[in-house]
């Protein structure tokens, strides 16, 4: 199974932007047994801009766009080391890949870009993919790694793209003020009753929403792919994802599961 799993920044850092060691050396485990077991994997990873956060000590994310670039370059870094640091321990190779927006829309890009994941792939290398927020601008001010781990999906053909972040998948409301609010466990249409559960962003170091997650889906669901939400929290959950038990919400790819 060819798998895109996106990370976000919630995921990989506490609140205060620095580095929450357990739940990456967590991730990185599961991910290399999910490799070993056969899987072809490609991380989508948000994190650089918080990381960069935590490692310049400053109390906030940056509200400019020279802030945010000045601090994905700083946390790429960072991102980086630490993912290449825990995969070794499980003797798997990383690779980096920057990519914006225009980077998927050009053909012969998308063809370069596809070759290089595909060959990555076959090596045996775990691909990691980041927006490139260092020169991105309209990206890192409107953009999110959901949309963007979509857009990976549709263009290596991916049979799964997994959503690990700070809620358990798509409710009926705002879990956080609707008592009431129930985990819908199957979306097998977008409809604009699902569209209309969008909210806001969600942790003040990241910037995706129910929003972005629901605009992933629709791109996903349309190229072949079914999306699942899942709470990044408990790594572990992607073995029951991959088992084919109901984690989270799925998302149907179109003409399935009907």
């Amino acid at each position: 199974m060819k798998i895109v799993v996106k990370i976000g920044t919630s995921t990989l850092t506490y609140a205060n932007g620095c580095v929450n060691i357990r739940r990456i050396e967590a991730l990185c485990r599961v991910v290399s047994d999910m490799m070993n077991a056969g899987n072809s994997v490609i991380l989508v990873s948000s994190g650089a801009i918080g990381m960069g956060v935590g490692k310049l000590g400053l109390r906030e994310r940056p509200r400019d766009i020279a802030g945010k670039q000045a601090a994905a370059a700083v946390g790429q870094c960072e991102l980086m080391y630490i993912y290449d640091k825990e995969f070794a321990g499980h003797n798997r190779t990383v690779a980096q890949i920057l990519l914006t927006a225009p980077d998927l829309e050009c053909e012969d890009r998308l063809g370069k870009f596809k070759n290089t994941v595909e060959r990555l792939l076959e090596l045996g290398i775990l691909p990691i993919i980041n927006e490139n927020d260092t020169v991105a601008t309209e990206e890192i001010e409107f953009g999110d790694n959901d949309t963007l781990g979509a857009l990976v999906a549709r263009a290596v053909g991916a049979d799964l793209l997994v959503l690990l972040s700070d809620i358990d998948g798509l409710f009926s409301g705002d879990p956080h003020k609707d008592k009431n609010a129930v985990l819908i466990p199957e979306v097998r249409e977008i409809t604009e009753e699902i569209e209309a559960l969008s909210g806001g962003a969600g942790s003040e170091l990241g910037t995706g929403g129910i929003l972005t997650k629901i605009r992933a889906a629709k791109i996903a669901t349309a190229a072949g792919c079914d999306m699942i939400i899942a709470n990044g929290a408990y790594p572990e959950r992607l073995y029951g994802i991959i088992d084919g038990e109901h984690v989270g919400t799925r998302f149907y790819a179109e003409g399935k599961g009907k």
